[in-house]
């Protein structure tokens, strides 16, 4: 053990860079840089115990990624920063909406240092997170609600945000790419006095985006620090943040075929006799020459995967950007009480607004069974005047979506360091406290699929969009969204508040052992105000009603351990457990319907090894890793006539993921960098055993992944500096988008696997990097959808440039 091994949240606000030792004399506490390495693989990291641990000793499975390998690969966001972590995946039932990530296969909570950075909890208008002002990002697998707060399932994101340093640097970067993409960057820091500096970072993006999905973005971070002596400072910061990202919500869907339907018979067996319609009579009932033209329509692979629409896709003009604005500002204040106690605070302020319109059905039904029925309409073929249209998208609907969300959150940790024999110890006692304030409206217009009637059959409502009749070609409706008579589907404020306090021991017993055990009580409360929606909507929710709140409460804990029998090899083992709101949007009704908390469970073991005097570090992990206590309905049970030993509901349910993972990082000698990661991980939907879909695959979560970049730093032409040639493989499984509901329980979006490069030339002042993307031009998807597949982009290039002044 270290003495005085302080946060590396914290230290990631002190920023204790070497040029601060210098600027008070009397200045004598050793303060560690977040980012200082040992050589130049990263070997600490406070992530799991908020303290600045070496990874051989940690019980906890983390993974780091620095900024060398951000710059090398030339990413921009979060998004394109997936494929360097085991088990970090896009979700699925994705609708394009921001950042939807899980880590292995369950819902991830995104912090900056540590403190809130939005969804993670269920939001459906999540940010698009950028790099522009991250140093580096560290994933925690698993809960963690007794260091975070509130927080998801699978684990914590953590974005370590740039801060203000003594030593004058200014910096100017130009970004130009494929889809007349650009964007114009300036970072500035300096010390404005011998206690006083400051950070500045501004940029502004702007692309066309493939497949004409545009962004623009805006971004400026700004920050100061005050140190007051040599044992406090404070640090105020802020950011705004504004963004215009075009969405596409549907990808490219794959057709409504149900093999079942026609007698187990593939959409590439089946042929027109096979298409028989409902003997009842109650289906669309087919001719026999509509039949031979859907037969002709079908591929191989329709009810399968995605139908191919090359570069295209049903994009509507009818569809909105998704307009986003975020405005931070955090305090941050460390003090080093003595030598042994140490205690930081955070307080952050954040406001986050979106809104959009988005499509969120639009389903071309082929042929298939509902409720018994073969071609139910209006889950059936579109037929008008007695022409079919095969290729016809029904059941359109979109929405026009308003989000504003308001946070304060606080965080204080006291961390005191001592010794019991020859045992050195550090215990941190924190608390927090954050209030979540949302509210959310929504509006929706549907096609002529979309009938309301009152309780005497009279139409209340019916959509007014006009169906889509060959999704190959869309012919668009006309106007604007407010000309197809919207109805209010939502409408509501919703409030959110918790408030935890823990208390954590790691003990160094011994060279070889270390033992880590945390404990945390955890109150959420609760409180919806529906403020009423269109009646022909909903005659019963029609009116506004008061204010519901609910509340519950619990135990958080984390318990580990880390062997290290040599000082190359260690082994840990990891159990822990989290709680969180059931749903950050769902609605309460303050009696006993209301649902408990969420809990999470995560069972680690891990095996951690070094070589090449600390240039390699490579984790092992076999994981266990499930979000609990979810409710389903009894069956038996039957309101007003179950006697009392019939229990309403069961809260056994449970998304389950199983799995092992390998992250490794390699300085091999003064010319090969490598990153290798990889996951086999089966994701499980165990959340009603009465469901026909339990134990299916969750959406979109891959059984492997497996990605690697390679550097080589080449002494070539007789230059001054190396030129940095890199190479990377990604490699994606298939990932499911099983629907048995939508009658495609075998749907999946197809694996692939992806080639980049890159080669850069950097001196003291300069840098100049080609990044190649997608070098053979692979056709691919890069997420699962509801139900289908986003387009991965095509071979593309990017030209960066930076000047430090």
């Amino acid at each position: 053990m270290k003495k005085f091994k302080y946060s590396l949240l914290t230290l990631a606000c002190l920023n204790g860079q070497a040029a601060l030792a210098t600027t008070t004399a009397e200045q004598d506490i050793e303060h560690i840089s977040v980012y200082q390495k040992q050589n130049q693989v990263v070997m600490s990291s406070g992530l799991a115990t908020k303290s600045d641990m070496s990874l051989m000793e940690t019980p906890a499975p983390v993974v780091i990624i620095d900024r060398e390998l951000m710059e090398s690969q030339g990413v921009d966001s979060l998004q394109d920063l997936v494929r360097n972590v085991s088990g970090l995946t896009q979700a699925g039932n994705n609708y394009g909406i921001g950042d939807n990530l899980v880590i292995r296969g369950l819902d991830a909570n995104y912090t900056y240092d540590g403190m809130y950075g939005g969804a993670g909890l269920g939001n459906t208008f999540n940010p698009t997170r950028s790099l522009t002002n991250v140093e580096s990002v560290e994933v925690l697998k698993g809960p963690a609600t007794g260091l975070y707060g509130i927080g998801s399932a699978g684990g914590v994101i953590n974005l370590i945000e740039k801060k203000p340093e003594f030593e004058e640097k200014h910096k100017v970067a130009l970004e130009l790419s494929q889809w007349d993409s650009y964007s114009l960057a300036f970072d500035s820091t300096n010390a404005l006095s011998e206690n006083l500096a400051y950070r500045v970072m501004a940029k502004t993006a702007s692309s066309d985006g493939f497949r004409d999905l545009k962004e623009e973005r805006d971004e400026i971070y700004t920050s100061l620090k005050y140190v007051l002596n040599d044992k406090q400072d404070v640090m105020l910061s802020a950011a705004y943040i504004k963004d215009s990202i075009a969405v596409d919500s549907i990808g490219h869907p794959i057709r409504i075929y149900n093999a079942e339907t026609a007698n187990g018979l593939t959409a590439g067996e089946v042929t027109a006799a096979d298409l028989v319609n409902d003997p009842t009579g109650n289906g669309l009932q087919l001719t026999s020459e509509q039949q031979l033209q859907l037969a002709n329509s079908l591929s191989a692979t329709d009810g399968l995967t995605p139908y191919d629409f090359g570069t295209n896709g049903i994009i509507s003009p009818m569809a909105d950007d998704n307009e986003g604005e975020e405005l931070r500002f955090k305090l941050t204040h460390n003090y080093f009480i003595t030598d042994d106690l140490f205690l930081n605070q955070q307080l952050q302020y954040r406001n986050y607004t979106s809104s959009f319109a988005r499509q969120t059905g639009a389903f071309n039904y082929v042929y298939s069974t509902r409720s018994g029925v073969i071609n139910q309409d209006p889950r059936a073929p579109l037929v008008e005047n007695d022409v079919l249209y095969p290729f016809a998208a029904r059941r359109q609907e979109y929405r026009q979506v308003e989000a504003d969300e308001k946070s304060w959150q606080y965080f204080l940790d006291l961390r005191y360091d001592f010794e019991i024999g020859d045992i050195d110890n550090e215990l941190l006692v924190n608390a927090n406290y954050e209030d979540r304030d949302i509210g959310f409206k929504q509006y929706s217009i549907y096609d002529s699929d979309k009938v309301i009637y009152d309780t005497d059959g009279n139409v209340l409502y019916q959509g007014a969009l006009p169906y889509i009749y060959d999704m190959r070609q869309p012919n668009w409706p006309i106007g604007g969204f407010d000309d197809y008579d919207p109805l209010k589907t939502s409408d509501y404020n919703k409030k959110v508040q918790a408030w935890g306090m823990g208390l954590q021991h790691v003990g160094y017993i011994n060279d070889s052992l270390t033992t880590r055990i945390g404990v945390a009580y955890n109150r959420i409360k609760q409180s919806y105000e529906h403020n009423g929606v269109d009646e022909r909507y909903s005659s019963s929710r029609a009116e506004p009603t008061p204010e519901a709140n609910t509340s519950d409460s619990g135990l958080t804990y984390n318990l580990g351990a880390t062997y290290q029998p040599t000082e190359d090899f260690s082994v840990f083992v990891n159990h822990s457990k989290g709680r969180t709101a059931y749903s950050v949007l769902g609605s309460v009704a303050g009696n006993e319907a209301d649902r408990e908390d969420s809990e999470s469970i995560s069972n680690d073991l891990g095996f951690r090894y070094k070589a090449f005097d600390d240039q390699l570090l490579a984790t092992l992990v076999v994981f266990e890793s499930a979000r609990t206590n979810l409710e389903y309905s009894n069956p038996l049970y039957e309101a007003g006539v179950s006697g009392p030993d019939i229990v309403e509901s069961y809260f056994d349910g449970e998304e389950q993921t199983k799995g092992v993972e390998l992250d490794l990082n390699a300085y091999l000698n003064e010319q090969w960098k490598i990153n290798v990661n990889g996951v086999y991980q089966d994701a499980r939907d165990k959340s009603n055993p009465n469901s026909s879909a339990y134990d299916t695959r969750q959406k979109g979560v891959p059984y492997v992944t497996a990605s690697t970049w390679v550097t080589y730093y080449a002494n070539i032409f007789n230059l001054p500096e190396s030129v940095n040639i890199s190479g990377g493989i990604t490699f994606v499984d298939n990932r499911s988008t099983n629907s048995s509901s939508f009658s495609i329980p075998d749907g999946y979006v197809p694996g692939y696997t992806v080639y980049d490069a890159a080669i850069s030339y950097t001196t003291k002042q300069w840098n100049m990097q080609l990044n190649l993307n997608n070098l053979f031009n692979k056709q691919y998807y890069s997420k699962a959808m509801f139900l289908g597949g986003m387009p991965g982009e095509e071979r593309n290039a990017k030209l960066s440039f930076s000047y430090t002044l």
